[in-house]
């Protein structure tokens, strides 16, 4: 019997759609992550599950839009104690006991008890960062089991992707008999940008083409070491980002950026999948996807049973194999608490954007926003007028989303923002 696959997800921090040549990019040199490209499964409407990091982190883990775990609200600051729910079920905990894991990087799901450490959820090794690396105060931890200590209190930031890459290479080594999932969590290219001197390459796009251009050489590490270790054919790479990007890099074609509200550049993210021998080659998939489905896709490709919750992935192996039709009528995104938009294979409804300080809910000035995506992915130019049909089916779908989703926000204590927090936002 053929042993279950290895994971190893590569979770970047503010990572944009267009800074990777195989999906458009011109201008940052990313050949290890194109290689994976050709080598493999990439997905081009890839959506994260919300456009800023705590929330997006909930989804990927749980499967669950954020909203179900109290976390849908901004993000977690230093001086919060919310955090992910000890109930929720996370992939290492669904890939338990057959999997070792280890979530190597950023957490940014809570740093207090019960939230904290990480390896409550599941993994079986932690090493890295409570959030993100611009928060204060700021060390670098190591857990196992549920023992936890600070491994550097003074975190030299320029050499974290060098050095959580290589946990990543010695944990996948100590475990090369037996099946792993490791989360690498990155915390480039989110700011401040603090390239490695030791390893530049002058990149056109300044310090952060030097951070993302680092990722990717790192990438390339990662598959040659899975060579040298005989574990390349058994070790799915998934390569995604968090968000869309924040200050600097490129949503692409796409509109807005990270925390923009319903537009795709804070939502859609690359997603790239190479397992030599056992991912087809050379696939490119149009199929709606998200971060929620690599929950039920991984525990499908491990064997083993879904959890017994309510999950709002999907399992994409029929995609990712035989380069099926995508499981989802509609991908919803939230913007905090509230329902932004809804996108269908063709089409994306918008119902709320931002203007200077001001979150409008669009409908409440008789202007809900419909495209065409097909013929306009930059979300440029509202056909309401022209499929007024079309608009009112997306309109009840809007309402049947919320209806089932908006109301979960209740079942938590609102969300007060420490002081600063709104300075800080992630």
């Amino acid at each position: 019997m053929a042993r279950p696959p290895n994971f190893i997800v590569i979770l970047a921090d503010d990572l944009g759609y267009g800074d990777l040549g195989c999906d458009g990019g011109r201008i940052i040199r990313t050949p290890s992550l194109d290689r994976m490209a050709r080598e493999g499964v990439r997905f081009t409407d890839f959506y994260a599950s919300a456009n800023v990091c705590t929330p997006s982190r909930a989804g990927l883990l749980t499967g669950r839009y954020a909203i179900r775990s109290g976390l849908a609200h901004e993000v977690i600051q230093p001086s919060d104690t919310i955090g992910l729910p000890v109930s929720e079920v996370t992939i290492p905990k669904a890939l338990k006991p057959v999997y070792a894991s280890a979530l190597i990087g950023k957490w940014h799901l809570g740093h207090v008890a019960p939230h904290w450490p990480p390896t409550v959820f599941g993994f079986d090794r932690f090493r890295g960062l409570p959030y993100s690396h611009d928060m204060r105060p700021i060390a670098l931890y190591e857990a196992e089991g549920e023992h936890i200590a600070i491994s550097e209190s003074r975190v030299d930031f320029p050499t974290l992707t060098q050095r959580f890459f290589a946990e990543t290479f010695a944990f996948a080594e100590a475990n090369r008999e037996q099946p792993f999932f490791i989360l690498l969590a990155l915390t480039a290219p989110h700011v401040p940008l603090r390239p490695n001197p030791a390893s530049l390459s002058n990149s056109p796009a300044g310090d952060y083409g030097e951070v993302v251009e680092e990722i990717d050489r790192n990438v390339g590490a990662l598959l040659t070491r899975l060579g040298e270790l005989g574990l390349e054919q058994d070790t799915l790479v998934m390569f995604t980002s968090d968000n869309g990007p924040w200050f600097e890099g490129s949503s692409g074609p796409f509109r807005d950026r990270k925390g923009g509200s319903g537009w795709d550049g804070g939502f859609r993210v690359p997603l790239i999948l190479r397992q030599p021998g056992r991912i087809p080659a050379g696939v490119v998939t149009s199929a709606l996807a998200g971060n929620l489905d690599l929950l039920p896709t991984l525990t499908a490709m491990a064997g083993l049973p879904l959890p017994e919750t309510e999950l709002d992935g999907r399992d994409l192996s029929a995609v990712i194999f035989e380069n099926a039709p995508s499981p989802h009528e509609e991908i919803i995104l939230f913007d905090n608490t509230h329902i932004a938009a809804i996108r269908t294979a063709r089409w994306k409804y918008v119902v709320r954007s931002y203007y200077r300080k001001y979150d409008v809910s669009l409908a409440s000035f008789g202007y809900p926003l419909l495209f065409d995506l097909e013929q306009d992915p930059g979300e440029n130019y509202s056909v309401v007028s022209r499929h007024s049909d079309i608009a009112n089916e997306m309109k009840e779908r809007v309402e049947r989303a919320r209806a089932k989703y908006e109301p979960l926000a209740k079942a938590f204590p609102p969300y007060i923002p420490p002081p600063g927090a709104e300075n800080h936002p992630d």
